[in-house]
């Protein structure tokens, strides 16, 4: 294999990786809140904040990753 390839396989590797996390954190954090919400439809505004303020940190790492895998496959 030359190097072209294996920067091509990180850089693959380490976008799934780091999409697969964040993915998964922002499905279980939603499906809390909605849970949190449910049981208590008074403190929906709350929750909801917190839910977004949670969601826009998650989606973040996986910007992050993308931006490693970026750096891999160009540097």
């Amino acid at each position: 294999m030359d190097q072209n390839t294996v920067k091509l396989i990180m850089t693959g590797i380490t976008v799934a990786v780091g999409g697969f996390g964040p993915a998964l954190a922002i499905g279980m954090l939603a499906a809390k809140a909605m849970e949190a919400i449910g049981r208590n439809p008074e403190a929906a505004d709350g929750i909801r904040t917190t839910m977004i303020l949670g969601l826009a940190f998650a989606e973040a790492i996986a910007i992050y990753s993308l931006v490693a895998g970026l750096i891999i496959k160009f540097v």
